[in-house]
């Protein structure tokens, strides 16, 4: 009786049509679940039989000498090709970065499977990980640690998934070192917010509106920059009761979903006086540019469009911000645009604004994130933000 072939082997059998003898045998599988079959034929069932082994073997060295190569290198570069989609391109940007950086130049060379010839081990350990880690905290903040292990992490799951990786070892490394301290935020006294507001007003420019509103009505910059002006209400509705006062609605941020940061993000931000003046201001001189050039104006229009219409990126922002604060006085290159709501914060605290409230205004989920966050800002006590920003900030064009 003709012994059945193993698991593995290949099949063998005569195809009358040829008149040959044809071996196949399956290497692998598509995305879709088709098996992936490779073919060989002889005149002779010999000289087939021998083509397959061949294949066979070649397939099975194939393996080996994969599992026995897959490093650090290969699972990071396929996790940053394969499993970042959805993600924006500021992001993809970032952790590529980071990943040709600090990663492979380090830790590369690593196996990720038992080195199966024997020989001096180079494969990934626990104890590794440790060790690049802390030499790493020397010269980069926490956050950045938590970035460097999450592409590890994230990059040998993805392999482990896939059956190029037994296990993790990253998983293993649960305490982070501190990092390198990094400057903290700081916030604008009240002298130099009223500096820069003057100077913005008088830059009338998309800039100088996009500071005062920023700084009036502590919305992030990821915020303010997707902001349309169907999301601005410059009336408001003062004969309802109660008043409803002029307002934006955050409702978008630049995020690759569109999203805001949290739930509580979306929220409506009531505008100081000069807030709404600097807007009015920033819809006029953006409606003559549009007409000029003979382009639609209507409530889908960026508020804070570049001079091409698109939305502003954070380059653009940093320049526009450092170019007018360097005329408000301040350092301008010690200073960052992110500021100006932890700004809005330490202003709010001063004036007796609660932290219940100004947690709402900055559309935190909890006052426990306000605190954490804004901790050397935050002081005890209240009133709302839109009336405590109009007695600090009067407009006396009104």
């Amino acid at each position: 009786m003709t012994k059945r072939r193993d698991r593995g082997d290949g099949g063998l059998y005569w195809n009358e049509k040829r008149q040959r003898w044809i071996g196949s045998v399956t290497v692998g599988y598509t995305p879709a679940g088709k098996r992936i079959v490779k073919w060989v034929s002889g005149k002779t069932k010999t000289e087939a039989s021998k083509k397959l082994r061949g294949l066979v073997q070649d397939h099975r060295d194939d393996d080996a000498i994969e599992s026995n190569n897959y490093t650090v290198e290969k699972a990071v570069r396929d996790w940053l090709k394969h499993g970042l989609n959805g993600r924006s391109q500021e992001t993809v940007s970032k952790l590529t970065s980071l990943a040709d950086t600090h990663v492979i130049p380090d830790l590369g060379s690593r196996k990720l499977r038992t080195d199966r010839a024997g020989g001096r081990s180079n494969n990934l350990t626990a104890d590794d990980v440790d060790e690049w880690l802390l030499k790493k905290a020397q010269a980069v903040s926490k956050r950045t640690l938590q970035d460097l292990r999450a592409i590890l992490r994230r990059s040998i799951n993805r392999a482990v998934k896939r059956n190029k990786v037994k296990r993790n070892v990253v998983l293993l490394c649960e305490d982070l070192p501190d990092g390198k301290v990094g400057r903290p935020s700081k916030s604008l006294t009240f002298a130099q917010a009223e500096a820069l507001v003057k100077e913005a007003e008088a830059d009338e420019s998309t800039m100088g509106a996009y500071i005062v509103v920023s700084l009036l009505g502590g919305v992030r910059t990821e915020e303010a920059r997707p902001l349309c002006w169907g999301n601005v209400d410059l009336i408001g509705r003062p004969d309802d009761e109660p008043t409803i006062p002029p307002h934006v609605q955050v409702v978008r941020s630049v995020r690759a979903s569109g999203d805001t940061k949290t739930r509580k993000s979306r929220r409506s931000v009531a505008l100081a006086p000069r807030a709404v003046r600097a807007l009015k201001a920033q819809a006029a001189r953006q409606k003559a540019l549009w007409d000029a050039a003979g382009r639609p104006w209507d409530s889908s229009v960026l508020v804070f469009a570049s001079e091409s219409g698109t939305q502003m990126d954070a380059a653009n922002v940093r320049r526009g911000f450092r170019r007018i604060a360097k005329r408000a006085g301040l350092d301008a290159g010690d200073w960052t645009p992110r500021e100006l709501r932890h700004s809005f914060v330490s202003l709010l605290s001063d004036s007796g604004v609660p932290i219940e409230l100004i947690s709402r205004l900055v559309g935190h989920s909890s006052t426990a994130v306000t605190e954490e966050v804004y901790r050397h800002q935050i002081r005890p006590v209240v009133q709302d933000g839109a009336t405590a920003m109009d007695r600090l900030f009067p407009d006396s064009a009104a």
